[in-house]
């Protein structure tokens, strides 16, 4: 075991008890031994019951816990959680999604694995670490990736530069951690879209928006589309199916082109649809009212840390009450907050408010979320970060 050890305080050993993967600083009563960032560490209640096992870090959420009995953080572990994760995408049917070779492989607690993320692009992994300890494993789980994938597997490639702690001085550098390859073409459900994982944001796809996606072609037959933060175009290019017109718009010039890259890829020479690089508030303070049917609202995360909800809640407010007032009256919208400090409740209200303060009738169509290989640990209610209302209003 570690040989460190953290014994919390008296009533804060709850949460572990249900489960919950987090340990944040001000249950622990003490600590015996002088651990680091990136250490393992052994949690025992006030009563020096054995609790868990975890990564210590400096910070708010001190211990990610790995596991909740006592064990070895070692390479047999890491090839049984990950070999949970791959199973159980076969029996959720990620891994048979027709026409479809990019999924998230790991989603962190979702998977039992705190800070590791791991998306699938036809054959390449890119690897993202939130946590210095996971992080120190590197070897050990690419080498058990390397194992499970076998042939399926060409690369691995580490993009946790900007995701690591602040605090952990590590050097970290993008790169390659096994083979090579070049950003390449992937498809998701038949459509083609180009990924650049050593430039764009994230892994370089949101994959998490799949589903969505899909349900938004359901809708856009006919309909003049708005895709607000459109960043790659995903929702455009479904849209284009058998909408009448799609635009797409990004304050990034960078990524209004590789949107009608990926249109093109799927669509090609067709005039329907167009990319504009503005900001998306002030595309829409300039729309004539009615000018769209359909708009998606899919803004990057307004509020990482609880201490800016507020002002996060009133940017929702404000983005979505300009929407309802310009969309043409029978009109939708797909409206999106993937920010993990904004609960289903409270993304929920500020919708809610936006829509009376516009005066406008608003009913819900559907309530949305991520999809299988972005799973929500039970236990751990912020996993769920993705929350999104299909709404009609008339």
């Amino acid at each position: 075991m570690s040989g460190i050890k953290l014994v919390l305080k008296s009533g804060k050993d709850q949460s572990l008890m249900r489960y919950h993967p987090w340990i944040f600083s001000g249950a622990i009563k003490k600590i015996y031994g002088d651990p680091r960032e990136g250490d393992v560490v052994d949690v025992y209640d006030n009563k020096d019951n054995f609790l868990a096992t975890g990564y210590y870090q400096p910070g708010s959420i001190a211990v990610r816990v790995m596991d909740f009995e006592k064990r070895e953080l070692d390479k047999e572990f890491y090839h049984e959680r990950i070999s949970a994760a791959i199973e159980y995408r076969k029996k959720s049917g990620v891994l048979s999604m027709p026409g479809t070779n990019a999924y998230r492989l790991v989603h962190g607690e979702g998977d039992g694995l705190p800070g590791l993320i791991a998306d699938y692009y036809d054959g390449v992994l890119v690897l993202q670490f939130h946590s210095l300890g996971i992080y120190r494993e590197k070897d050990t789980v690419c080498s058990v990736l390397r194992s499970l994938l076998g042939t399926d597997l060409r690369a691995i490639y580490n993009k946790s530069e900007t995701t690591l702690p602040f605090k952990a001085d590590t050097g970290a550098e993008n790169g390659y951690l096994y083979g090579s390859a070049d950003p390449g073409i992937v498809s998701e459900y038949g459509y083609k879209f180009r990924i650049d994982w050593v430039n764009g944001q994230k892994t370089g796809f949101f994959i998490d928006q799949r589903e969505n996606r899909r349900l938004l072609q359901e809708y856009s037959e006919g309909k003049k589309v708005l895709n607000l933060f459109g960043y790659t175009g995903g929702f455009s290019v479904y849209a284009m199916k058998n909408a009448a017109r799609v635009d797409t718009v990004d304050i990034s010039e960078k990524a209004v082109r590789l949107a009608e890259e990926n249109v093109e890829l799927n669509f090609p020479g067709d005039r329907r649809h167009s990319g504009v690089t503005a900001d998306a508030f002030k595309y829409l303070d300039n729309t004539a009212a009615g000018e769209y049917d359909l708009v998606i609202l899919d803004p990057p995360a307004f509020a990482k840390h609880n201490n800016v909800l507020h002002n996060a809640l009133q940017g929702y407010k404000r983005l979505n009450m300009k929407a309802i007032q310009q969309l043409k009256p029978g009109g939708i919208i797909f409206t999106f907050s993937c920010s993990q400090v904004v609960s289903r409740d409270n993304f929920r209200k500020s919708v809610f408010a936006a829509a009376a303060n516009t005066g406008r009738k608003v009913r819900i169509l559907h309530q949305l979320s991520q999809p299988a290989d972005h799973p929500v640990n039970i236990y751990h209610p912020e996993s769920e970060y993705l929350k999104g209302l299909v709404i009609y209003v008339e």
